[in-house]
């Protein structure tokens, strides 16, 4: 059996959910180690193992435990979920009634009355005494009301043994719940349980929204920086992420610890809610969570120049919410850089040319909140976790510099009349198109020229470009000279390596993409090679 004493928070979170289950009902005293657990803690738990697997844990949390359990798991957003609270019910039903009544008057009367009216239809027999509903139904003792049950299966089961225990408890009370769910308008009610329920989860430590957004406020990193002596070079590259929260944790004193625990959970809180998350909702805990690690981390690395041995020393210095909003500033930094340089950036119609990854890089450099994208094609767009990604970042924007200023060199005098050509505005064109039809000529022809590419010649094209066979496709080795022998005059000498990246990552995609398929035909589908090459009558 396990000493209640020894379930610290620590400890607890950092197992996994179904082993924190385990410790918590193999405790000596396992009520008394459940209802010492922060409810919130207590929540993820059981979200993560799954409600229908940790009925114990919710039949041994305490009444404001369980009011605080349907606050988080029985609403979708601002907006009750019957069901979702008809399960919550169900779970806190054991082998002792008096504890589950104890739970159920703890909830908020309205939310009883708002469950009810969604999965009920009560009948009043004085008005209607020929009601005859022909669903499930439950009956008053005095005949007055019957009620319909509008849900089937489990749910119908528990529906009807709750108003059963309604009535059993006290059939007065009872059948003035009963006639205020027929009148009282859900709107208000709806409405005055949110109310009730925020100002608990605000107790519990999740802020209104105006003070929950200045999480993300701008903090100057530069003056709270060590010297720069102080920073470990090899680590500022390194591949290694440390856990410097944890490193935290495991070396303060009980009293110290405690603190920064609640720190923590006060500013995933605040998250939450400038995220306009659902405090409820496990996935957005997970993502929340995630987030604020990313941020703390980034705060730490530049706070401590990158030695977790530093970590106490830091949150002695400073609260946790000024090393997020550090890691937070620092991602602002690389967002005005790129901000800047949107201002002075060659454009075609407003839109910058760059190829794929560099357009969603500079997109998502250029959020509210700046983000990394990923190589990943269609992949969302995730928060910085390292300095070592920020530089990465910031050394593509240099990219894309080049990038748009090859574009312009190669369009010439009048970059609108170039796009004209392809008989569509470029925002539908895309840069990739553009440059593959300037690099498909340059193949072809030997010729810097930005025109589409006739689909007569798509078959050529895939001579000049591949050999081997549809097993393993390689790409010819005079391609990539022949190209960038007819686009390099073109383009200023500073940006032909910029060119010679791009093209031999243009290459490197057909390959991957057409390569195959043409060694086994003789021949490129225009369908297929349309989202690469600006072709002839593509508009």
């Amino acid at each position: 059996m396990t000493d209640p004493s020894q379930l610290t928070r620590t400890r607890l979170q950092a197992l996994p959910a179904k082993k924190r289950m385990e410790a918590l009902l193999d405790a000596a005293d396992a009520r008394a180690a459940v209802q010492s657990t922060p409810v919130q803690l207590l929540y993820q738990t059981i979200a993560e193992v799954g409600l229908a697997d940790a009925t114990e844990l919710v039949q041994l949390a305490s009444p404001d435990q369980f009011r605080t359990l349907v606050d988080l798991g029985g609403w979708d957003r601002d907006h009750l979920n019957p069901l979702e609270t008809l399960t919550w019910l169900r779970a806190a039903r054991g082998d002792d009634p008096e504890a589950f009544f104890r739970k159920l008057r703890a909830v908020d009367l309205e939310v009883v009355e708002l469950l009810l009216r969604s999965l009920t239809v009560i009948h009043d027999r004085d008005e209607n005494p020929d009601a005859d509903p022909q669903g499930v139904t439950v009956e008053t003792p005095d005949e007055k009301y019957l009620i319909e049950m509008m849900v089937e299966g489990a749910p119908m089961a528990a529906l009807r043994t709750l108003i059963n225990d309604f009535i059993a408890q006290d059939p007065f009370q009872a059948s003035r719940l009963f006639e205020a769910v027929r009148w009282e308008v859900p709107s208000e009610m709806e409405e005055t349980a949110f109310r009730f329920r925020s100002g608990r989860l605000q107790d519990l430590g999740f802020p209104p929204l105006d003070e929950a957004m200045a999480l993300y406020a701008w903090v100057d990193p530069e003056p709270l920086a060590p010297p720069a002596a102080a920073t470990p070079e090899g680590l500022v590259h390194s591949e290694v992420r440390p856990d410097y929260v944890g490193a935290c944790l495991r070396a303060l004193p009980d009293d110290e610890r405690a603190v920064l625990e609640e720190e923590l959970r006060l500013l995933i809180n605040s998250a939450l809610v400038a995220d306009a998350a659902d405090p409820g909702e496990l996935e957005d805990l997970r993502r929340v969570g995630e987030q604020t690690r990313d941020y703390l981390s980034l705060g730490f690395e530049h706070l401590t120049g990158f030695d977790d041995s530093r970590a106490v020393e830091v949150v002695r210095e400073h609260s946790l919410r000024r090393v997020f909003q550090v890691g937070f500033s620092l991602t602002l930094q690389l967002k005005r850089q790129a901000d800047r340089l949107a201002r002075d950036l060659f454009t075609i119609n407003g839109e910058p040319p760059l190829l794929a990854f560099e357009r969603r890089s500079f997109a998502a450099l250029r959020r509210k909140r700046p983000m990394r994208a990923l190589r990943v094609e269609g992949a969302e767009p995730v928060p910085f976790r390292s300095r070592r990604e920020m530089e990465e970042s910031a050394q593509r924007l240099q990219r894309v510099q080049r990038q748009a200023e090859v574009f312009r060199a190669l369009l010439g005098t009048d970059p609108a009349e170039a796009v004209a050509r392809f008989g569509m505005p470029f925002h539908r064109l895309g840069a990739d198109r553009l440059f593959g039809a300037a690099l498909a000529h340059a193949v072809l022809d030997g010729a810097a020229r930005v025109a589409p590419v006739p689909r007569a010649r798509l078959a050529e094209l895939g001579g000049r470009l591949f050999e081997g066979d549809a097993a393993a496709p390689a790409l010819r080795g005079t391609a990539p000279e022949r190209a960038l022998a007819a686009l390099q005059p073109a383009v200023p000498e500073p940006l032909r390596e910029e060119l010679r990246w791009m093209v031999d990552a243009s290459l490197a995609r057909w390959l991957r993409d057409l390569g195959a398929a043409f060694l086994r035909d003789g021949r490129m589908e225009a369908s297929a090679v349309e989202s690469a090459v600006g072709l002839e009558g593509a508009a």
